[in-house]
């Protein structure tokens, strides 16, 4: 059994050219994956941005799109979840490519093994300012006006507004730890724990590839991201290892 996870790609920004290198890197280690994988699981923010119209997506990523789908027809099921940058999928890539689409976190459970997996936007403590943000975003009325946009209006806007965020800015500073009791994501992974034991928590979008020891059994992993580490982390049936492509 191989289960396999990564997120954070971003694909769209910072540049066109910087985008197409980091998918083709990407589609590199689904080919390596694919010999093995029972599952591959892409936790959010995939995409820099996305949005679906009722017959139109966005344009690019065909390299990745296609191998999702090759993923498919083979029988390796891939699991995709929206992020805070691409939580405006509705039914394409699971209609198209196949893909099964997660639109909150989820449970599951290998080998007597319990997981927790999500992308980790909103979840704990803080970040209030985002949270109201994500609830304005995911109301469906916003969602309903958004649409009446031409595409070619409506994706430049969101373009624009991804062209000030830290990633599609093209800023390179890497993420630094917080410390435990400053990272909300261990918080929630030590207050979930107190309802319900999960061996592993996996998580994207913090930006840094992090394995914590939460409880006496239970482990958080971040996945890092694509734009600086290319990290991932894979189930073998036994344990959860955190790993960087080509290396």
């Amino acid at each position: 059994m191989k289960i396999y996870f990564a997120s954070d790609l971003h694909l769209g920004t910072p540049t066109r050219e910087a985008s197409r290198q980091r998918e083709l890197l990407f589609v590199q280690w689904l080919d390596v994956v694919a010999k093995d994988a029972d599952e591959v699981f892409l936790v959010g923010d995939v995409f820099d941005f996305w949005h679906e119209y009722n017959t139109v997506v966005p344009k690019g990523f065909v390299r990745l799109l296609g191998k999702i789908a090759e993923l498919s027809d083979k029988g390796i099921k891939v699991h995709v979840f929206t992020g805070n940058h691409d939580l405006w999928m509705q039914g394409y890539l699971q209609e198209e490519l196949g893909a099964i689409i997660h639109y909150a976190p989820i449970e599951r459970e290998w080998n007597g093994k319990k997981f927790f997996i999500g992308h980790g936007d909103g979840l704990g403590p803080g970040d209030k300012g985002y949270k109201r943000m994500k609830r304005l975003f995911t109301n469906p009325l916003a969602r309903w006006a958004f649409k009446w946009l031409h595409p070619d209006i409506g994706v430049k806007v969101a373009q624009y507004f991804s062209k000030q965020s830290r990633y599609g800015s093209g800023n390179n500073t890497l993420e630094k730890f917080k410390g435990e009791g400053k990272e909300w994501l261990v918080q929630y992974c030590k207050k979930k724990l107190q309802q319900k034991h999960f061996d592993y928590f996996i998580f994207g979008h913090r930006h840094l590839p992090l394995n914590i020891k939460v409880g006496e059994t239970s482990t958080y992993i971040n996945l890092g991201d694509w734009l600086h580490y290319n990290t991932y982390a894979v189930f073998d049936g036994e344990a959860t290892k955190l790993l960087e492509f080509g290396k």
